[in-house]
């Protein structure tokens, strides 16, 4: 397990504080079960390499993700897979135009004690009441059921007839999304975009892959993925992530690609103010943070570089900031936007350098 040093990283500037000894041997098990889950995983799931590491950032960092991708990506078994090795309590809800929020949520119903015949208030809990929530297809139902999520997400509890309901913890909602232009589609509001840490893309698998996909799903049954990690495991894992340490010009790197992106201010470079009509907030910045911090104890570091922030600049920023008319025109999306913040932040670095 290597603890390098981004060469281009200035001195006299290093990160302050360090793991003990026994969040060193927790992060050794964490690398160790990356790899096992990974190849638990390979026994359902073909390829999407890129996909399950965000994925695995997402929760580590603790954070939401959202998958977008056409129908028949396995964006759904992926997550079911994923849950089954990280044995936690796992629900499915499949979103669709009728669905009410107390659907989501649960429900206030009228029980009565046949011994005293008194009635009162019981609250029933909906299927949100799990560690890791599949939403199926969230962008098929109205923003009202939409929006039952919000709360849960961000302060993962429930709130009915006036009575807070704690969720359970690790708490994870992992979202599939099919794209925007299909019929019969909600766009997510941005409040509750912005909910999700990642916004990870799914394409289409390679030739070789989508090979080996048609030989396993028409052919004899595989080894079910087994578990991993338990909760209480993740929690630790997930209070180590927070604690690893990160230097001051790599947080300000991180502040950097967020500020730039808010096309009003004198930070923004020219094309940003030219393609974009809204730019990220503070909470982009910290799941920059966040993300790299994952993804260094993930590849055997103990520190974040800014190499790892890059690396999740795209699934952190995409759904965080909104192109204009000008960027439609010329057919310059939030993906190239992106490239292009980092290529002139890359430059910027240089030139000061």
């Amino acid at each position: 397990m290597a603890d390098d040093t981004t060469p281009s990283e200035p001195e006299g500037n290093e990160p302050e504080g360090a793991l003990g000894s026994d969040d060193l041997e927790a992060v050794k098990k964490l690398q160790a079960a990356n790899e096992t889950i990974r190849k638990e995983m390979s026994k359902v799931i073909v390829g999407q390499e890129e996909v399950l590491e965000q994925l695995l950032i997402c929760i580590f960092a603790k954070g939401h993700c959202l998958l977008i991708g056409v129908p028949g990506l396995a964006k759904t078994l992926m997550i079911s897979t994923l849950a089954k090795t990280l044995s936690l309590s796992f629900s499915r809800i499949q979103f669709t135009p009728d669905l009410m929020p107390s659907d989501i949520t649960g429900t206030e119903v009228i029980q009565e004690d046949k011994s005293t015949g008194e009635r009162k208030f019981q609250f029933l809990r909906g299927p949100i009441f799990a560690s890791i929530i599949l939403a199926d297809e969230i962008n098929r139902t109205p923003p009202k059921t939409q929006a039952a999520l919000l709360e849960a997400m961000q302060e993962h509890q429930v709130t009915a007839g006036g009575t807070r309901h704690p969720l359970e913890e690790p708490f994870f909602v992992l979202a599939t999304q099919n794209p925007i232009e299909q019929e019969g589609t909600y766009p997510l509001p941005e409040a509750q975009l912005d909910r999700f840490m990642f916004n990870v893309l799914v394409d289409y698998p390679s030739a070789d892959e989508e090979f080996e996909i048609m030989k396993r799903t028409t052919g004899g049954g595989e080894d079910p993925p087994q578990a991993v990690l338990t909760g209480e495991e993740i929690m630790r894992l997930q209070d180590i992530v927070r604690r690893v340490p990160i230097a001051d010009h790599v947080t300000r790197h991180a502040m950097k690609l967020t500020r730039a992106t808010r096309h009003r201010t004198s930070e923004a470079p020219d094309f940003i103010k030219e393609w974009l009509s809204w730019g990220a907030g503070p909470r982009a910045c910290q799941y920059l943070i966040l993300g790299g911090k994952a993804r260094a104890l993930l590849h055997g570091r103990h520190h974040v570089s800014t190499e790892d922030i890059d690396a999740v600049a795209k699934p952190v920023l995409r759904h965080r900031i909104i192109t204009n008319f000008n960027a439609e025109a010329e057919g310059v999306t939030a993906d190239k936007i992106v490239e292009r913040l980092l290529e002139w932040s890359g430059t910027e670095a240089t030139v000061k350098a």
